[in-house]
């Protein structure tokens, strides 16, 4: 099959420029005579890779002096755990509720600490965010928990909460790098690598060196925020290639503009995209217009017939991975940033003619 236009929610698509330089230096990284993947996480040339991935992120994410970068593994899931095991202060944290995942991260935290649900949208089965409101907060919460980006039902956080003296921990696995944050609002971020900045395998999480504390008793090291700042994220092997593919990654954001430049290109992507869905007759979006996601388009069509009519034959176009996540069903076609434009462009080509053919359902 010709190269295709991957719509996965995730792993996703990666940029062709860092697949290139991957494919290059496979089998001898420099001159080094070896493969990343074969080398020693002690050695030298590792550790230049490992320093420059974080470097690079830093410079494009302008995360200050005083928060520090792990790159960690165990993807977000872990750090459902991580986060109210090394943030437990008072035993209560406030979580917004506005999505699959974000209900997965209290559930989570719910075995270590209280949970307080506040400002969800499960009332509207998650098609917008709620306007925050810092009263709805509990007064002695260790940290409230935002999903800045709703994978499966495609919504986004347009303004990000103030949460002054209370932590404000963000899970920004599926926006990453996407648009432009302050960083210095949030106590706390991770995302997971696998959709908007490399491979699977490791998770960046972004931390103020205040919240990083004496680990209680009870926490394992390696769960311990504090162990693996300590020994600069190789207190135990890290996923090497799966870094080395961030630092790429991350490379070719800076060479093409920085976040600002790619986070107009997702904007102009997600317009493209949404014009089509909002003019179609048989296609509609889920998520209200305001709260739309630029990287998770989730939409139906008429009937589940129509769905899989539709995801069959764009497969055979080259356009993969549409079919919606199961607990929503219809079609999500997550536009990452390095998918191209031109891949949208034949996405809605596809969409209209198939609309045109099928105006008689």
């Amino acid at each position: 099959m010709e190269q295709v236009y991957n719509f996965s929610a995730g792993p996703s698509m990666l940029p062709k420029e860092v697949l290139e330089k991957a494919q290059k230096e496979m089998l001898n990284y420099g001159d080094t005579g070896q493969s990343i993947m074969e080398m020693s996480h002690r050695s030298k040339e590792y550790y230049e890779i490992h320093n420059e991935a974080k470097k690079i992120f830093c410079e494009i994410m302008n995360i200050p002096n005083n928060y520090k970068v792990l790159m960690l593994q165990g993807g977000g899931s872990l750090q459902f755990s991580m986060v109210p095991m090394n943030l437990f202060k008072n035993g209560c944290a406030d979580y917004a509720v506005t999505g699959y995942w974000a209900d997965k991260a209290a559930i989570e935290a719910k075995k270590h600490l209280k949970v307080n649900r506040v400002l969800g949208s499960e009332d509207k089965k998650f098609s917008y965010i709620p306007k925050f409101d810092k009263s709805a907060l509990s007064k002695d919460a260790d940290y409230f928990h935002i999903t800045t980006n709703n994978t499966i039902y495609g919504t986004r956080y347009i303004e990000i909460p103030i949460t002054e003296e209370i932590p404000l921990v963000a899970d920004m696995s599926s926006n990453i790098l996407s648009e432009s944050y302050d960083v210095s609002k949030f106590g706390l971020i991770y995302a997971a690598a696998q959709k908007n900045m490399g491979t699977s395998g490791v998770t960046f999480v972004i931390i103020n060196e205040n919240l990083i504390e004496k680990s209680l008793d009870f926490l394992p090291s390696a769960m311990s925020y504090e162990t693996h700042s300590k020994n600069d994220s190789i207190y135990n092997t890290p996923p090497t290639y799966s870094i080395y593919i961030s630092m790429l990654v991350c490379k070719w954001i800076k060479n093409n503009g920085g976040v600002e430049h790619i986070n107009k290109l997702n904007e102009e992507k997600a317009k493209i995209l949404y014009d089509c869905l909002d003019e179609s007759k048989i296609f509609y979006g889920t998520a209200e217009k305001k709260f739309r996601s630029i990287m998770n388009v989730v939409f139906l069509s008429k009937s589940k017939e129509i769905d899989e009519k539709f995801i069959s034959e764009a497969y055979k176009e080259g356009l993969i991975n549409l079919k919606g996540h199961k607990s929503i069903g219809g079609m999500r076609a997550s536009i990452y940033n390095a998918m191209p434009i031109e891949g949208i462009k034949k996405l809605v080509k596809f969409m209209k003619n198939f609309e045109y053919e099928n105006k008689s359902i």
